[in-house]
């Protein structure tokens, strides 16, 4: 098989884990109140900060700029506008699975057992 072929069975399986995962998250927000959504703020900014730091100043910034992106989305769970409805472990499994095999097809062409 083409190694181009590989990989693109591996994209595909690693956008299908991610979808059916996505397909049990759901964001909420409210209004708007700075003092009382500061987490939410912070997660904006830290995510915001850390996307333009890996685009446009990647030698600069080094891992600063993964840093941001990881506070920031701890800051979105902390502040409570995640929340998660029930999954049966068969789907779960199914959806890892498919994460896990898509990204190895995608990374290294291969499976190792």
């Amino acid at each position: 098989m083409s190694r181009l072929f590989i990989k693109a069975v591996g994209l595909i399986l690693l956008l299908t884990g991610i979808y059916f995962l996505a397909q049990n998250i759901i964001f909420v927000s409210g209004y708007y109140s700075f003092s009382r959504r500061l987490p939410v703020t912070a997660s904006v900014l830290s995510m915001m900060a850390g996307a333009l730091s890996l685009i446009f100043f990647r030698r600069e910034t080094g891992n600063f700029g993964w840093a941001l992106l990881v506070i920031g989305f701890l800051l979105v769970f902390l502040s409570g506008g995640v929340f998660f409805k029930s999954i049966s472990l068969w789907n779960l499994f199914l959806a890892f699975a498919a994460l896990a095999v898509g990204f190895k097809l995608f990374n290294r062409g291969r499976i190792d057992f």
